[in-house]
């Protein structure tokens, strides 16, 4: 391959928007399994949000596309395949793109009761802070006071 082609496939990876119109790929070989990648994300999607049983399951999903999508850049970056077979890599590695885009998109399952224990440890802290700060803790209330 010539080494504007390599660069022009790089740049098509790499490219902000690249993902747009792609189609999330039917099926795919993960470390030599193959996966029903597209049903998996649309199952996942459907909820709109990572239910707590799936979020172990979702995670090892997104490490596998990612170590998936080096591995078939590496061919690329090292010049090592035909401009074709480049072509078909970068294919795949945008198809795997637009599956880790749908389910980086999602969020936990309980988002609001997330934010209210947020808050109530904020809360709690502050206190503390408070308390700490006008010398009403514990031990520090009881100064010198006849």
């Amino acid at each position: 391959m010539k080494e504007f082609e390599r660069k022009q496939l790089l740049e098509r990876v790499n490219r902000e928007g690249a993902t747009v119109g792609v189609q999330i790929p039917e099926t795919i070989e993960i470390q030599g399994e193959m996966v029903d990648l597209r049903e998996f994300v649309f199952e996942i999607k459907r909820r709109d949000t990572i239910p707590a049983g799936e979020h172990e399951r979702v995670d090892q999903a997104k490490r596998n596309l990612r170590r998936e999508r080096l591995e078939r850049l590496q061919p690329i970056e090292d010049n090592e395949v035909s401009y074709e077979e480049g072509q078909q890599l970068v294919n795949a590695i945008v198809g795997i793109d637009r599956a880790l885009n749908a389910l980086e998109q999602l969020r936990p399952e309980d988002l609001e009761q997330e934010a209210k224990l947020q808050n109530a440890a904020d809360q709690k802290r502050w206190m503390n802070f408070l308390k700490k700060a006008l010398g009403r803790d514990g031990g520090a209330s009881k100064r010198g006071g006849r």
